[in-house]
């Protein structure tokens, strides 16, 4: 078998949907991974299968990374145990689809610092050492909701388009220096995130986290700045290129409200 680019990863939001499907496609390549969730007993539960199967190290290190010092816990674990990490994913993430008042601002709170500001202090924390090597990888999880503006998902879409727009951003900055910051909007996908967002998919499409993880992997092993998932998706994506930003508004927000208010 053809050595893998990357040897080490850290894998954000490991112990289920996409996240898990990084671990495996991971460890099936060989890559020695840090897998980092709230749930302690599913983590454990992967990181026995992985070892077993395919004789990797894995390091479980359980955080929340919507509080506020998670990602210097996560950074300064992984410092301690002489671990270098030349692949990061950050593919935690949390959104509500509702109307915006009916949420808390506790709640918008925690999505900005999970989607957001962890995702970039991992980023700032874990680049010097792949500048150092001449080497490095990250994907961030954005969304397709991330290419416009998406009335009754309205704080979860834009901390998206933030991802989207710093990895591009960063994928510009380093790409010369041997970095890859790639982007991935993938659609609805087979996960539990439509649970926790109260989100009505009925009769919509979905990918799985399987397909949505080899896809990424793909584009970040391509040198791409970005990655819409799924064809339909990426032909949708051209909606707001072609039409007024006002009609493309209303457009989603009539599709939305259909869905969040019956």
């Amino acid at each position: 078998m053809t050595k893998f680019e990357y040897q080490s990863a850290l894998i954000t939001g490991a112990s289920s949907g996409i996240g898990k499907s990084f671990a495996y496609l991971l460890a099936s390549k060989g890559v020695n991974l840090v897998l980092s969730a709230r749930s302690e007993d599913k983590l454990l539960q992967i990181s026995e299968e992985l070892r077993a199967e395919f004789k990797i190290n894995v390091v479980c290190i359980k955080t929340d990374l919507s509080e506020i010092n998670a990602s210097q816990l996560i950074f300064d674990q992984i410092a301690k145990q002489n671990i270098s990490i030349d692949l990061l994913i950050n593919n935690a993430g949390i959104g509500k689809w509702t109307n915006f008042l009916d949420e808390s601002i506790n709640s918008y709170q925690e999505m900005i610092q999970l989607n957001v500001n962890s995702l970039v202090t991992l980023t700032q924390l874990f680049l010097p050492q792949m500048l150092q090597n001449k080497k490095g990888g990250i994907i961030n999880i954005a969304s397709t909701g991330a290419l416009q503006p998406c009335p009754y998902i309205a704080v979860y879409c834009a901390t998206k388009s933030f991802v989207l727009n710093f990895s591009e951003s960063l994928y510009g900055e380093y790409f010369d220096k041997g970095i890859t910051v790639t982007a991935i909007c993938p659609g609805n996908t087979q996960t539990d995130f439509q649970k926790t967002a109260q989100a009505n998919t009925q009769g919509m499409s979905f990918e799985s986290p399987d397909e949505v993880a080899k896809q990424s992997i793909e584009a970040l092993l391509k040198r791409k700045n970005n990655k819409i998932i799924g064809f339909n998706n990426y032909l949708q994506s051209f909606i707001p290129r072609l039409l007024s930003r006002k009609i493309v508004i209303k457009i989603v927000k009539n599709m939305m409200d259909k869905k969040v208010n019956g």
